[in-house]
């Protein structure tokens, strides 16, 4: 359970990001236990989750991999200490310097969504005098039975390539002199809780495994990305996602050859848990038919509810510590950015709410900071740690 240093909090300036280390040690432990006794699985962390550097640090430390969807990333995990032939690289458009970066810092592999983008990598390798070790993204057409907008694994998705041209585009990269073919990627979504999917997941790879193999195409690098949700409804009582019936699951339904290697892509299960948004109340407005808390945090600091139309868990943590009042209240909780979609929630029950009071949106650890902007000319949220405050 995540405990809020509220006499701390009073110092700082809101709205600000607070990560609980200790939540993300102990993730990044059960990781570790799940995975030592199969040493083909290798875990990357997908980076665009959260790029806070002290978060970075932490994972790097404890030997992840890094999974990058740009230049910035590649950099930024190095920066971070992530050992080069352990970052993997994805995203449908990869520029030129984002392609030289990546082959100067040695990745393990680019993980390629076209044909066009295959050419421009053997092009740029050779003029480098490098070979890149590439893996296809395949659409495998598996519906992650999550939200439209992070479900990517369906043939209509804007990712990858068909199933169709699988064998084409792996004929064609090796005919090219500076790439070599070595191994195929999915990724079908994201915050996937029917762990169902990734059988079926399983069970595509497998169809794909024996066509290739027809083919006499080796293949020696499985990429099952990632996507494994979280319970944002009791981020207390399930700090931690089930990562042993996750890694169970693709031991027992993926059908690996002798000697491939097996990598996933973590990144919400590994730090959305260890981070909270926290806010100041400003005013609470009542209206005819309804309260509003009005906090000094928005869709600047935390865009998931505008977009997604996501919820977080919230909670008044000043009246928790305080302990004077139980009595609950039913509020609509608001930002302050100058647009309708500017809202965390409605009809939150909350404890009853004054000026001043502090509110924590939890799990907010993934895809919180990392997205932050500085709309309607906002500072960006500054990040405090548990083992420093």
């Amino acid at each position: 359970m995540t405990h809020f240093p509220i006499q701390d909090f009073s110092k700082l300036s809101t709205p600000f990001y607070y990560y609980d280390i200790d939540c993300l040690l102990k993730t990044l432990q059960v990781i570790e236990d799940e995975t030592k006794g199969r040493p083909n699985f290798h875990v990357h962390y997908a980076v665009k989750a959260n790029a806070n550097p002290r978060i970075l640090q932490i994972i790097a430390q404890h030997g992840l991999g890094a999974d990058c969807v740009s230049g910035g990333e590649i950099l930024a995990a190095s920066e971070a200490g992530f050992v080069g032939n352990k970052i993997v690289y994805a995203g449908v458009g990869k520029s030129d310097w984002e392609i030289r970066t990546a082959l100067e810092k040695g990745i393990h592999s680019f993980n390629v969504e076209s044909l066009p983008e295959l050419d421009v990598i053997n092009q740029i390798a050779g003029e480098m005098g490098k070979c890149a070790h590439v893996a296809f993204r395949i659409n495998p057409n598996v519906d992650a039975h999550t939200h439209a907008k992070i479900t990517t694994g369906l043939n209509e998705n804007k990712f990858g390539i068909a199933m169709e041209d699988m064998v084409t585009a792996i004929r064609h990269a090796q005919e090219l002199g500076n790439v070599k073919y070595t191994g195929l990627h999915f990724h079908i979504g994201s915050q996937i809780l029917d762990l169902s999917v990734y059988v079926s997941l399983c069970n595509r790879i497998n169809e794909l495994q024996n066509i290739l193999e027809s083919e006499g195409i080796v293949t020696d690098n499985i990429n099952v990305g990632g996507g494994l949700g979280i319970d944002y409804d009791n981020p207390d009582g399930n700090p931690i996602p089930d990562f042993k019936q996750y890694f169970e699951l693709f031991e027992k339904h993926l059908q690996l050859r002798n000697g491939q290697q097996l990598h996933f892509e973590l990144g919400r299960s590994v730090v959305a848990q260890c981070g909270s948004l926290i806010a100041r109340t400003l005013y609470v407005k009542e209206g005819h038919s309804k309260k509003f808390v009005i906090v000094d945090a928005g869709f600047t600091e935390l865009i998931r509810p505008a977009m997604y139309g996501s919820h977080h868990y919230t909670e008044n943590i000043s009246a928790q510590a305080s302990n004077s009042e139980s009595k609950t209240e039913i509020y609509d909780v608001v930002g302050p950015i100058c647009e309708s979609s500017d809202v965390f929630s409605t009809g939150e029950s909350l404890s009853k709410t004054h000026r001043g009071d502090f509110i924590a949106f939890r799990s907010a650890g993934a895809y919180g900071e990392v997205m932050a902007s500085t709309y309607n000319c906002r500072k960006l949220p500054v990040a405090v740690y548990s083992d420093s405050i």
